[in-house]
C-alpha cells in the first residue's frame, strides 16, 4: 500500500514537471496561420494554372468577377495584406485585377504575391503581435496574416465553383498520388 501511495505521489508531482520540459507545439501563432495560407494559396495557384486561358473570362453571372479577375484580385489583395503585415507601403487590392489580363501575366502576378507573402509569414509571433494599419484601422500583424489566409480560402471557394461549372476537378478534389 505504501509503495502504491509513493508511486501515485511521484506520478502526480513528476508528470507536471516532465510536461513543462516538453517543447511547445510547432503549430501556434504565425506558423498555424502560415500552414492554412500555404494550403489555400497552393490550391489557388494550381487552379490558376489548370484553368485554360479561354476560361479566364468566364463569369457564372454578369455581376461577379471573371475567373481571371479573381486571380488578379487575389494577387493584388495578397500584396496589400502582406505589405500591411510587413509594415511596408500598401498598393490597392484591385491594382492587378484592373491592369493585368492574360493568363500568363495573372499567374505570374499570383506567384509573385505568394513569394512576397512568404516574407510576411516568416515573422515571429512576437513580431506578429505588433500593430499595423489595415483598411484604416489599427490591427495586429497576426490578424492581418490570418485575414489574408482566410481571404485566400474564401476566394478559392469561388474558384472551386467556377471550375465545377466548367466540368473541371479543382486541385483540392483531385486524386492524390504517391500516398
Amino acid at each position: 500500500m505504501k509503495r502504491a501511495l509513493i508511486s501515485t505521489a511521484l506520478l502526480c508531482f513528476a508528470a507536471p514537471a516532465l510536461a513543462q520540459t516538453a517543447p511547445a507545439p510547432a503549430t501556434t501563432g504565425v506558423s498555424s496561420s502560415r500552414a492554412v495560407w500555404q494550403i489555400m494559396s497552393n490550391y489557388f495557384t494550381k487552379a490558376a494554372e489548370q484553368v485554360p486561358e479561354a476560361d479566364y473570362s468566364y463569369k457564372p453571372v454578369e455581376t461577379v468577377r471573371s475567373f481571371g479577375q479573381l486571380v488578379g484580385h487575389m494577387a493584388g489583395a495578397q500584396n496589400m495584406f502582406c505589405a500591411a503585415a510587413l509594415g511596408e507601403t500598401q498598393k490597392s487590392e484591385d491594382d492587378i485585377e484592373k491592369t493585368v489580363t492574360t493568363k500568363a501575366a495573372l499567374v505570374a502576378a499570383l506567384k509573385a504575391s505568394n513569394e512576397y507573402c512568404k516574407r510576411a509569414y516568416a515573422m515571429s509571433d512576437a513580431d506578429a503581435a505588433g500593430m499595423t494599419k489595415l483598411f484604416g484601422s489599427d490591427n495586429s500583424k497576426m490578424f492581418t496574416l490570418m485575414l489574408n489566409a482566410t481571404h485566400v480560402g474564401e476566394h478559392y471557394g469561388n474558384v472551386v465553383t467556377y471550375m465545377r461549372m466548367k466540368n473541371m476537378v479543382p486541385p483540392s478534389s483531385a486524386p492524390r498520388t504517391g500516398q
